[in-house]
């Protein structure tokens, strides 16, 4: 039987009793209806990821750390995922599916047909609830490790990146996928629900990025990151 996963962000030790967050405790009894003894693999979202017990005491939930875990290893093809701002849940759908292809990171951006407007404290909020479906993500497919949630900038600030292959997807372009040599390290562009305009286009062709396009058909925001990482996995990553 497959055992649940929790993310905690601790410190691994072992035999470390590690209490659980309120809002995990409420998960593992309620949802999951463990009882004690009952045994979970929980990850620090850093590589890190043991066999523990679960235990009550005086009504808290905590878990006794067993074993480390031989945990699951990344793709060998780092992908910094440059996503456009979504609505709602099609933002959600794009970060959780990034994560299960195993993308390194995810830079959220504003351009210039981005219609959702976040700014402050409305915007914090916005990357704490991404990162908890990242964390989410990494819990149902396996990772121990939790990719990176960059902060989220201006399109033209994310578009300077040192990344070995640098392709925006963009269903005009002339070409499929094309590089030379194989990467270890990439960036991946996609637009917001109207797409990139012609100005970003240009923009980011005259900083090294390559336009990329997807089959014959124009996919929506949150599936043409989905597709076009699978690509990607299957061609330099660990679709093997």
């Amino acid at each position: 039987m497959r055992l649940s996963r929790i993310y905690l962000n601790a410190e691994f030790t072992a035999a470390a009793c590690l209490a659980l967050p309120a809002d995990v405790a409420r998960y593992v009894g309620k949802v999951l209806r463990l009882p004690a003894g009952a045994e979970i693999l929980v990850f620090d979202g850093r590589g890190s990821e043991w066999l523990a017990e679960l235990t009550f005491v005086e009504g808290a939930a905590q878990v006794v750390l067993k074993t480390p875990q031989q945990a699951q290893p990344e793709s060998p093809l780092a992908v910094t995922l440059v996503q456009a701002i979504g609505r709602g849940e099609r933002m959600d759908y794009a970060i959780q599916k990034a994560v299960e292809l195993g993308v390194a990171a995810i830079q959220p951006v504003f351009s210039e047909r981005t219609v959702v407007k976040l700014a402050g404290e409305r915007l914090q909020k916005r990357m704490a609830h991404w990162r908890g479906v990242m964390v989410s993500a990494c819990e149902q497919c396996g990772r121990s490790t939790v990719p990176e949630l960059l902060p989220a900038v201006a399109l033209s600030e994310a578009l300077h990146t040192s990344a070995d292959a640098k392709w925006l997807l963009a269903p005009t372009a002339a070409q499929a996928l094309e590089t030379a040599n194989s990467p270890r390290s990439a960036a991946l562009l996609i637009g917001p629900e109207g797409g990139l305009s012609a100005a970003e286009i240009d923009a980011a062709q005259a900083l090294g990025w390559q336009p990329w396009q997807l089959g014959p058909r124009v996919l929506r925001t949150e599936t043409a990151g989905t597709a076009a990482l699978a690509v990607l996995q299957a061609r330099w990553g660990d679709f093997n």
